[in-house]
């Protein structure tokens, strides 16, 4: 765990540079494991998605995730039932929002589970201190303190950001065809509006169209007892 105290924060206007597509979607359930068949459904009609670097596809989650932060232990061969409140979610450069709704009408085979896209609505980003994401891929053999130091050293420094504090929460594998990834969550706490933003925008590390790397907004790591 790395904990440094708090900075002030400052007004920040949040650009339109990159924004969420939450798209409404017609499908009962997908596997729990669905990263890799999701991602190949959608650049099979969105094929430019694969080169956009500025692009990532979220991983489906439902209420039974809490809020994103938590996932059911037992994957294996498990399924994520829907409600029709959920949302499927890409993130894309402005310049490519009219070519990702070219997505909509389109009907995805998910592992067998079908998966009727509808319409999308735009999600700006948002400038909360708080952001984490759910899967960061990285060495299995590292320590949690490896981790961290990585984190700090490397990978966020191609983003500008400081950690100030950051929590480290579950490890889980993701399995491709070919091999598996080994992947940490991480929340990052305290950061300034701007650099919040960028890591929104720019993500971390590669995988970023299996969801690995993607960072959300959050409630601020104090309120997280209040979800158990």
């Amino acid at each position: 765990m790395v904990w440094i105290e708090e900075v002030a924060e400052r007004d920040f206007v949040v650009s339109d540079d990159v924004v969420d597509l939450a798209y409404s979607i017609d499908c009962r359930s997908v596997p729990l494991e669905h990263g890799h068949t999701l991602s190949e459904a959608i650049l099979e009609v969105l094929p430019w998605l694969a080169d956009e670097t500025s692009a990532s596809i979220h991983q489906i989650h439902g209420a039974e995730s809490g809020n994103g932060w938590l996932r059911p232990e037992n994957t294996e061969n498990e399924v994520l039932y829907l409600s029709r409140r959920t949302r499927m979610v890409i993130r894309v450069p402005k310049h490519r929002i009219e070519d990702a709704r070219q997505l909509s009408g389109a009907e995805l085979d998910v592992d067998g589970h079908s998966l009727t896209v509808g319409d999308a609505s735009i999600r700006k980003l948002v400038a909360l201190s708080t952001v984490f994401s759910r899967y960061v891929v990285c060495d299995e053999t590292q320590t949690e303190a490896d981790f961290e130091k990585e984190i700090i050293n490397n990978l966020l420094q191609s983003a500008e950001v400081r950690v100030r504090k950051m929590l480290c929460g579950r490890t889980h594998t993701i399995s491709l065809p070919d091999r598996k990834l080994f992947t940490r969550s991480i929340m990052l706490a305290d950061l300034a509006p701007d650099e919040a933003v960028r890591l929104q925008q720019q993500g971390l590390g590669e995988y970023q169209k299996l969801g690995c790397g993607i960072f959300l907004p959050h409630k601020r790591i104090p309120d997280l007892s209040a979800e158990d």
